[in-house]
């Protein structure tokens, strides 16, 4: 049951598939600081989303957990992806983050960030170990550099599923881009709307009146057309639908690489962790 993930309720050009083979929607919703947990959950699972990310630190998995069960959906019917932090015992913080959720497995579990000094082989080791026993279907990792992921992969053979970082048209690396391709990663973007900082920039505004859509619109369908599965957090319902409301356009070549050249590496955090 853990190498699979039911896609009858998407299309599979709504899904990626991750190199065990395993699937994983297109687009998630973020849950830092998500207030009214469980109902947001209720909301948006209704809506359509199917992935879930949450972490042991953002106080959100026991509220996730009751909008889970709230929503009736079979546990096949949804992906969550949860996350260990660098100084935990990343085996035992999986069992725990579980066990606020009240499920028996993950589909995606991932080391929250590196430690300050070397990558973390040990709590790769963990998280491998946590895939053995059947906790999570796939590991990963965030906020991981290219030399970061190399030392994981040198020292125990296994390459991580997933790196999620920050990542928008204002701030993203070509070189990680490259690296994910060509190591079959799929990075994940948290704050891809830019915590809102940037939604009101001038060109991204014009583009968008292009095809009648938002910026935030733009920013996450130019995403999911580099193969980056976008983490958008919401609060109000009519951001949850805008937000799931991109797949019906397909932003033009001249577009796409209009919107590349805002590159600044922005971040809302200050830095992106992975240049």
């Amino acid at each position: 049951m853990l190498r699979c993930y039911c896609v009858c309720m998407q299309e599979e050009r709504d899904m990626v598939e991750l190199r065990s083979g395993a699937y994983m929607p297109q687009i998630g919703l973020g849950t830092w600081q998500l207030r009214n947990t469980a109902q947001t959950i209720v909301d948006a699972l209704r809506m359509g989303y199917q992935m879930i990310d949450t972490s042991g630190d953002y106080g959100t998995q026991p509220g996730i957990g009751e909008g889970l069960r709230r929503s009736g959906l079979a546990r096949e019917d949804f992906y969550l992806v949860t996350k260990v932090e660098e100084d935990e015992d990343a085996y035992a913080a999986a069992l725990n983050n579980l066990r606020e959720l009240r499920l028996g497995y993950a589909n995606l579990l991932l080391i929250h960030r590196p430690p300050a000094r070397g990558a973390g082989v040990e709590l790769w080791r963990a998280l491998c170990q946590a895939q053995a026993d059947g906790l999570t279907v796939d590991i990963g990792v965030s906020n991981y550099s290219t030399n970061l992921i190399d030392e994981l992969i040198e020292a125990t053979g296994e390459v991580p599923a997933v790196n999620q970082i920050e990542w928008s048209p204002f701030g993203y690396s070509d070189e990680m881009l490259n690296y994910c391709k060509e190591k079959r990663i799929v990075i994940q973007a948290y704050s891809p709307l830019t915590r809102t900082h940037r939604l009101r920039e001038r060109e991204l505004r014009e583009i968008g009146f292009k095809y009648g859509k938002s910026p935030a619109q733009i920013l996450l369908r130019w995403d999911m057309q580099l193969g980056v599965v976008p983490l958008p957090k919401a609060n109000q319902r009519a951001h949850l639908e805008e937000n799931l409301n991109v797949f019906d356009f397909e932003l033009s070549e001249s577009d796409m690489a209009t919107l590349k050249v805002f590159n600044e590496e922005y971040s809302s955090l200050g830095s992106l962790a992975y240049v």
